[in-house]
């Protein structure tokens, strides 16, 4: 099968049809297609798809579309993963968007955007194969059914797509805007071409369904009297909430933040995730009767033992909050921050300067600046490219970011096949800002850090570095390697180890090897009866379609274990009669 579409794409590829060189001249065929000059590609200089129409007066009908053979017809789907290039919608450009903190995707109408045709045009790429690999276990956590909305939006049927989309994915929104798309990597098609825009057009689907308003409150009809309390807000708590909520269960949600979203708030900064967006579901879920209490940090000014008491059941989704430090010489120096902690401080200045409520003292005792600053992050990953982004909108005055591993390859290694996540080398949208700013890619790959170098004054000014070689036992160091590099600010960026232990030890619920709370996968029962765990305090550090993954299996066991509940503290209808004991007098 994989040889039969490469001689396919090959051929349409190697297709060369004769044609004068005049760029406008276009040949008829059959008065349904018309040939395009030998040699050009059928992307335009807007970036799209280019498009022909019939004539002055043709412009209530579709236009044809430019094919890979050069021929322009109308959009079809049979064969739309040959005849259409993958075309992703592009971010802003780089010098643009490194102005603001606006997102990076462009806005409707932006010359950048897709229109309603391009993203056609991409959704007649996928090929409704027989085995989806997309929405299996090594493409989306949550099963999107991904052929299903493709061939939806094709056929420009919005409203079922956002319906089929939601059958499987609570938000959307925030997975079509931050998730680094497995199920593109796992895409049927790109085993002999490019996979299909799968994230573009989901995100688009949502877009649109939020601004034609067919996204609304969904009221619960019926209550089944059982209560829930949810700890944390993140993708994983919101997508427990959601699905409890909708199951009849009263839900509180309790949050340590001053805002609802954990991380998809504080976390995930501006430009990637609009808070606007993240505050417009949270409404949504206000209105269908989910109450969400802040400022409560359970376990230190809430007691967890009275939710227990005065819930029907708990569920922890607390995030894996601990981060990896680097324990060398001279970390206590000033001016040496945890990513979560530069980019927590850095949203919550950006949301109050919005609001008009910056305290004249935040900017000096709480803000972490990287303005005018040589910044060295050391880890890689989305966090670390957060980083980046959030230091180049500071103004920094260079940025470098270090990489214990060896620079990726840059097509699948032989023990990365598909439909495997591919580990290949990739240009993210922080490293392309520092190259359009400083022209060159900020990643400095097989460095290990042995020290941070500081002033009289107790502030960071510099770190020492030795290269690595990765070894089966390991990494290695390059004996007489080490090299001096300038910094005055050094964020860690270095992943997560486990949640934070104080609601496990007040619990004293069983921990694995790695700290993390200890329930099965599908199960999610912590040790203690009506505890239930799940999201990366569960899992461990993931990504946010798994968290949202983790937060409907919570929610399915929790609904389980709360109908048992009910049923078993129900009364016995055998023995609720005004007339239960007339059996004894008639003896």
């Amino acid at each position: 099968r994989r040889y039969y579409f490469a001689k396919m794409l090959s051929s349409i590829r190697s297709r060369r049809i004769a044609a004068p060189a005049a760029r406008f001249f276009f040949l008829r065929a059959k008065s349904t297609s018309v040939q395009a000059p030998e040699g050009e590609g059928p992307l335009g200089d807007d970036g799209r798809h280019e498009i022909w129409r019939d004539g002055i007066y043709d412009h209530d009908n579709e236009p044809m579309v430019k094919r890979r053979d050069g021929s322009y017809q109308s959009i079809e789907k049979l064969r739309g993963f040959l005849n259409y290039e993958r075309n992703p919608e592009p971010y802003r450009e780089p010098l643009e968007r490194v102005m603001d903190w606006g997102e990076l995707n462009p806005l409707e109408g932006h010359d950048k955007a897709h229109t309603a045709l391009e993203r056609k045009v991409q959704a007649a790429r996928c090929m409704d194969c027989g085995t989806p690999f997309c929405q299996t276990y090594s493409g989306c956590p949550v099963n999107n059914l991904i052929p299903e909305w493709n061939n939806l939006v094709f056929n420009d049927q919005w409203g079922e797509a956002i319906d089929r989309l939601h059958k499987t994915n609570n938000f959307p929104e925030f997975t079509g805007r931050v998730c680094p798309a497995p199920c593109e990597g796992s895409c049927v098609a790109g085993l002999v071409d490019s996979p299909v825009t799968i994230k573009n057009i989901e995100y688009s689907i949502v877009d649109r369904a939020w601004k034609d308003g067919l996204i609304s409150p969904r009221i619960p009809a019926e209550r089944t009297g059982m209560t829930v309390a949810i700890v944390g807000s993140g993708p994983a708590g919101l997508a427990a909430a959601d699905q409890l909520n909708q199951m009849g269960h009263k839900v509180t949600v309790f949050e340590r933040e001053d805002r609802v979203g954990g991380l998809l708030m504080y976390g995930i900064p501006n430009m990637k995730l609009e808070k606007e967006t993240v505050d417009r579901r949270v409404n949504l879920l206000r209105e269908e009767g989910i109450e969400f209490i802040t400022n409560a940090d359970v376990g230190k000014n809430v007691d967890v033992n009275e939710l227990r008491d005065n819930y029907d059941a708990l569920a922890l989704c607390l995030g894996s909050t601990r981060p990896r430090d680097l324990p060398v010489p001279g970390r206590e120096l000033k001016g040496v921050h945890f990513a979560m902690e530069f980019l927590t401080k850095n949203q919550k200045r950006l949301l109050m300067t919005k609001e008009g409520t910056l305290e004249s003292q935040y900017e000096k005792e709480k803000f972490i600046t990287a303005a005018g600053k040589n910044v060295i992050v050391i880890g890689g990953g989305d966090t670390g490219t957060d980083c980046i982004g959030t230091s180049m909108r500071h103004r920094c005055k260079s940025v470098t970011n270090f990489e214990l591993m060896p620079q990726p390859p840059p097509d699948r290694a032989p023990d990365n096949p598909w439909p495997q996540w591919p580990r290949v080398f990739g240009v993210d949208y922080g490293h392309a800002e520092v190259q359009a700013v400083f022209g060159k890619d900020p990643r400095v790959y097989s460095v290990m850090t042995k020290e941070f170098i500081g002033d009289d004054e107790g502030n960071v000014k510099a770190l020492v570095t030795q290269d690595v070689e990765i070894t089966e036992k390991g990494p290695k160091t390059i004996e007489g390697s080490e090299r001096e590099w300038p910094a005055d600010l050094v964020v860690l960026s270095m992943g997560f180890v486990s949640p934070e232990d104080y609601i496990i030890n007040e619990l004293s619920l069983d921990v694995d090897q790695r700290n993390n709370i200890h329930a099965i996968h599908g199960d999610y029962r912590t040790s203690i009866e009506g505890v239930f765990a799940g999201g990366d305090c569960r899992r461990g550090q993931s990504l946010v379609v798994w968290a949202i993954h983790e937060g409907r299996g919570v929610a399915d066991a929790t609904n389980e274990y709360l109908l048992q509940k009910r049923e078993d503290e129900s009364p016995d209808p055998k023995n609720n009669s005004a007339f239960a004991n007339l059996s004894s007098l008639s003896a």
